[in-house]
């Protein structure tokens, strides 16, 4: 359940009230603030209403710029309980994050800021020593603490919503991240005594089928929490274990001269970073995340077609790859 709150010039009132109107309603209730210059609105709405009203208390707005102000509180409880209104409690069961929350918290979450390096140093850090030590309690707690969740959901959904400065913005921070946790790996090969046969260094020079699904699941389970409102930690140690280990990998390999092992970690990390937005998208775009305006709907819609057919093929040239690999290393 939410509460909308409205601030609004008396001109604009009339026209939100008649849209309020509109919906079965907990609590509705108008007031008149500083004399006759503000008027007040609030209304108490199931979750899968939010959306709706919010895209349509935006039309409304463009007629009357800075003259109204909309804040959205999440209502925890409520006594005495009212009751649910009719024909509204199977949507009370499909909470869902309306688009302004959703893309608020994603795009907090792909800033590339000293916190979220500092966090990819650390969770490199740790999940290297974890797997150069073969101790899988170890790389779980770097698992727990990698960042690199965010920018490949912020990628996703500045896809849906043809944000193409998010986009650059989650490219940058992915890129970074990535980029960062090879380069420290590098610099751990040199001053840490690595025995490359240790299972949790193999287990990641070699690409199958099941890492793949796992990378698919991963970015789907992640996609799903985020946009039901019921987002944990869990998903992003999902992602953070489809990307990060590869990644320690390939940059120690690369420094002990296996280049042989850093191809197969290497193709691991790119096939995991595909299947994880691959997969996000689509869920972003099955629970009907896009813009509001038609315009902003095309040209998504248009993003969405060129996004899925560049992910698609690299998937398709990298399984390829791997298979080609495979068969040259059993001849």
């Amino acid at each position: 359940m939410k509460l909308i709150d409205i601030t609004c010039h008396p001109a604009a009132s009339p026209k939100l009230i008649k849209l309020l109107d509109n919906y079965q309603a907990w609590l509705f209730r108008q007031a008149v603030l500083k004399g006759e210059t503000t008027h007040l609105l609030q209304v108490t709405l199931l979750d899968s209403q939010v959306q709706e009203v919010l895209d349509q208390i935006q039309e409304i707005t463009q007629e009357f710029p800075d003259q109204v102000q909309v804040m959205v509180f999440e209502v925890e409880s409520v006594i005495p309980e009212p009751e649910t209104p009719k024909n509204n409690s199977a949507e009370q069961d499909g909470s869902t994050t309306y688009r302004e929350q959703l893309y608020q918290t994603i795009e907090q979450n792909a800033r590339l800021n000293v916190n979220y390096l500092v966090l990819v140093a650390l969770s490199t850090v740790v999940a290297a020593i974890g797997m150069v030590e073969d101790n899988v309690a170890i790389i779980i707690g770097g698992m727990v603490i990698a960042p690199l969740l965010g920018p490949n959901l912020a990628l996703g959904l500045a896809t849906a919503l043809a944000d193409l400065e998010l986009m650059k913005k989650s490219l940058v921070s992915g890129i970074t991240g990535v980029g960062l946790a090879i380069g420290l790996s590098m610099l751990m090969a040199l001053v840490v005594p690595i025995d490359i046969n240790v299972g949790e260094l193999q287990s990641r020079t070699n690409v199958e089928l099941p890492a793949v699904v796992l990378a698919l699941a991963s970015g789907a389970a992640a996609a799903l929490s985020v946009t039901t409102g019921v987002a944990s930690v869990l998903v992003g140690v999902m992602v953070a274990v489809a990307l990060l280990p590869p990644a320690v990998v390939f940059g120690l390999m690369l420094v002990l001269g296996h280049f042989d092992l850093a191809l197969g970690a290497g193709l691991l990390l790119a096939v995991n970073i595909v299947s994880v937005n691959l997969s996000s998208k689509i869920v972003f775009f099955l629970k009907g995340i896009r813009p509001r305006t038609d315009l902003e709907q095309r040209h998504a819609k248009r993003s969405l077609v060129i996004y899925f057919v560049i992910w698609a093929i690299t998937l398709g040239l990298l399984v390829s790859a791997i298979y080609l690999t495979q068969f040259q290393a059993i001849d």
